[in-house]
């Protein structure tokens, strides 16, 4: 896979976050997704933390964009 297709699935997986919200669930609902949403979660974090190191690891920094 490209450089360019890795960086449009990263943007497209950022998107579907951003559109996850919890707050509108209701309490069944939650407590019926809570065991996927904790595996999804727990995933996520671990695959972040990966790139992550991976990236400090060559000797660079991950900052927080400035905003506009």
């Amino acid at each position: 896979m490209s450089t360019n297709e890795v960086m449009a699935r990263l943007g497209a997986a950022v998107n579907a976050l951003g559109d996850v919200d919890v707050s509108a669930w209701s309490e069944d609902t939650l407590k019926e997704q809570l065991g996927d949403l904790s595996t999804a979660l727990v995933t996520l974090d671990a695959l972040l933390s990966r790139v992550a190191d991976e990236v400090r690891a060559r000797g660079l920094r991950i900052e927080e964009p400035v905003a506009a």
